[in-house]
């Protein structure tokens, strides 16, 4: 019997009319010893042990508000961690049509009492200290959660890794910079919040997951969309030195669009963004900031950056070395395919044309001449090859220079379109190969293809090689070649699993020489 019929024979989750029954619960675990107290989680079947809930921080509330993370206060007794904590305070996540459907979306109410992470272990203590994934979720800094479904993290520790997540403060909350909180900060610096918390549950990793047979020293953080973003930044963070091996990046950085007037912004405009915001809420000073409910906060918000704060992020600054690391993107990512909650705009010729010559500028008779669209039928695919190339130019040109700081860069591209008849138009959509990489597709309910779970096989196959030995590579796998900038390739991943290349020769040396810097901070 192949791994993926044993697991869909053992699999205790079932799908019953699109709803998601959890997994067998087979009993309660034995209790594991962390540095605040015991906690105890639930044994799920074939062997995987549950534990939610458990808080790496003391609530950020009153005058922890705005404030580093604390540590979580020492407890009496077992603490049973068998129910996810609270996400952060955020905007409500309605079902709605979209191609994020209700796996993608948490939906527990929200709270500013949310610093709590999950851990998933095949046991604890059995077969020797296993590697330890770190999931940092998206949500473009305004939303996301750890008890978003489709993050269960049951099937990859079920290929002997321990799979971590956790809460961290996003909106006002996570990044709200502000000259009283400057001033209060014993290292003259604000904002920056959401990423202090990644840090503090990438410490408490380190502190307390050996109890959990988990490797301290064999930690790779992965994240997708902000938490992509995250990712990166985690790995220009002094704060973060040391406390993770590798990184997985995955629809961020040398992919997504970044608009030029948010990248390395400063702390002193960041201060300004936020006595603006201040102001707006009526609150003139810090008491009275914090004076105001969470809800009153909520509103008015209109996101804010990462901010290169001098203490967090340094401008300017990289560390001399850097982690190895894996990135990537999807088909129609941000910035090339549709994300809205209604028809899809036709693209016409018209249209082509006028999105061209934002893309291409001057040179927009050389780009019409190396994306031709002989009329309306053929505008919709030229622009979107276009935009692909752009893309997949920009992430080749961010590994050519990352190599000279990591040891190894592996790139994919991602290009299995989750089965979604009634609604094509959101394509290979950002977001769409989480179900695959986290090995999910039961959590989702879709018409899958034996593709599919083929496909999840072998993306969490690569995913968890990858955070074992610094190489997706595995047995029976196809080979995933580590880049090269003189092999003008990227991996492929979906019903293909191959490397193929950036682009065409012609349209590679139009964009190599358009694109002066690649996408991102």
């Amino acid at each position: 019997m192949t791994r993926r019929l044993l697991r869909l024979f053992l699999d205790s989750s079932v799908l019953v009319s699109g709803i998601v029954l959890p997994a067998l619960l087979v009993a309660q675990s034995p209790p594991v010893r962390t540095m605040s107290g015991l906690v105890s989680g639930v044994a799920l079947s074939h062997g995987i042990e549950a534990f939610k809930g458990i808080p790496f921080a003391a609530p950020p509330v009153g005058k922890l508000r705005w404030r580093p993370p604390h540590p979580p206060a020492s407890w009496q007794g077992v603490r049973k961690a068998g129910q996810f904590g609270p996400p952060c305070m955020q905007p409500a996540s309605p079902e709605r049509l979209g191609p994020w459907t209700r796996a993608f979306l948490s939906k527990l109410p929200p709270s500013e009492d949310c610093l709590y992470l999950n851990v998933w272990t095949a046991g604890k203590g059995t077969a020797g200290l296993r590697p330890v994934m770190v999931w940092i979720y998206g949500g473009g800094f305004t939303s996301g959660a750890g008890s978003v479904a489709i993050y269960d993290g049951a099937a990859l520790a079920r290929q002997d890794v321990i799979e971590v997540n956790f809460n961290y403060r996003v909106g006002p909350f996570g990044f709200l910079a502000y000259p009283g909180l400057t001033a209060e900060s014993p290292h003259h610096s604000s904002g920056n919040y959401a990423l202090l918390d990644q840090i503090a549950a990438l410490r408490w990793v380190q502190q307390n997951i050996a109890a959990f047979g988990g490797n301290p020293h064999n930690v790779t953080i992965f994240g997708q969309s902000a938490g992509a973003f995250s990712v990166w930044l985690l790995m220009q963070s002094p704060l973060a030195r040391g406390l993770f091996q590798k990184a997985i990046i995955m629809s961020g950085q040398g992919v997504i669009p970044v608009s030029p007037a948010i990248q390395h912004r400063s702390l002193a405009a960041a201060e300004e963004v936020g006595e603006r915001f201040a102001a707006s809420l009526g609150a003139h000073s810090l008491a009275q900031l914090r004076a105001l409910t969470a809800e009153k906060i909520m509103q008015g918000w209109h996101g804010m950056p990462p901010i290169f704060d001098g203490w967090v992020l340094r401008a300017g600054w990289h560390p001399p070395h850097e982690v190895l690391v894996t990135n990537g993107m999807v088909a129609d990512d941000i910035g090339i395919g549709y994300y809205g909650n209604g028809p899809a705009p036709a693209i016409t010729l018209q249209t082509y044309k006028r999105r061209l010559k934002e893309l291409c500028g001057d040179n927009l008779t050389t780009c019409l001449k190396l994306y031709p669209a002989a009329g309306n039928k053929h505008a919709a695919l030229a622009l979107r090859t276009a935009l692909q190339d752009r893309a997949r130019v920009s992430l080749y040109k961010w590994a050519a220079r990352q190599t000279s700081m990591s040891p190894q860069v592996y790139l994919y591209y991602f290009d299995r379109k989750i089965p979604w008849p009634q609604h094509p138009e959101y394509g290979v959509f950002h977001s769409s190969e989480l179900p695959y990489v986290f090995d999910n597709l039961r959590l989702l309910h879709r018409p899958w293809q034996p593709v599919d779970w083929r496909v999840a096989d072998v993306m969490s196959s690569y995913w968890t090689n990858f955070a074992k030995t610094g190489s997706p590579d595995g047995s029976g796998l196809p080979r995933w070649p580590v880049f090269e900038s003189k092999h003008l390739t990227i991996m492929q991943l979906g019903a293909r699993m191959e490397p193929i290349s950036v682009a065409s020769p012609a349209r590679l040396r139009f964009w190599m020489g358009e694109l002066k810097i690649p996408f991102g901070f």
